[in-house]
């Protein structure tokens, strides 16, 4: 369970087609977007991103945009805080 969407993005970088962790050193820049195929991770932990910013896109990716969608109303309706030091939550991956 990656925590952050760094962490999550580092661990998809190192994984190999198959899902398989690898050695890895260097740079990312993956992209995730809803239509990822993820490979390695089944759950996240990341905090409430704004909402049309690429990290929101990342979750939805992770998640599906219909649950995040969700969620957000719901953590708006009860006074959760976003951004960086907000409120975290756990994200179950998508089932393709």
């Amino acid at each position: 369970i990656p925590v952050g969407s760094t962490s999550l993005r580092l661990l998809e970088t190192a994984a190999d087609k198959n899902g398989v962790l690898q050695p890895f050193t260097g740079e990312t820049d993956i992209f995730m977007t809803p239509g990822y195929q993820f490979r390695i991770a089944d759950n996240m932990i990341t905090n409430f991103h704004l909402p049309k910013s690429t990290l929101f896109m990342l979750t939805a990716a992770f998640s599906g945009l219909d649950r995040m969608q969700t969620a957000y109303c719901h953590a708006i309706s009860e006074g959760y805080r976003f951004y960086s030091y907000g409120d975290a939550c756990l994200l179950e991956r998508k089932e393709t």
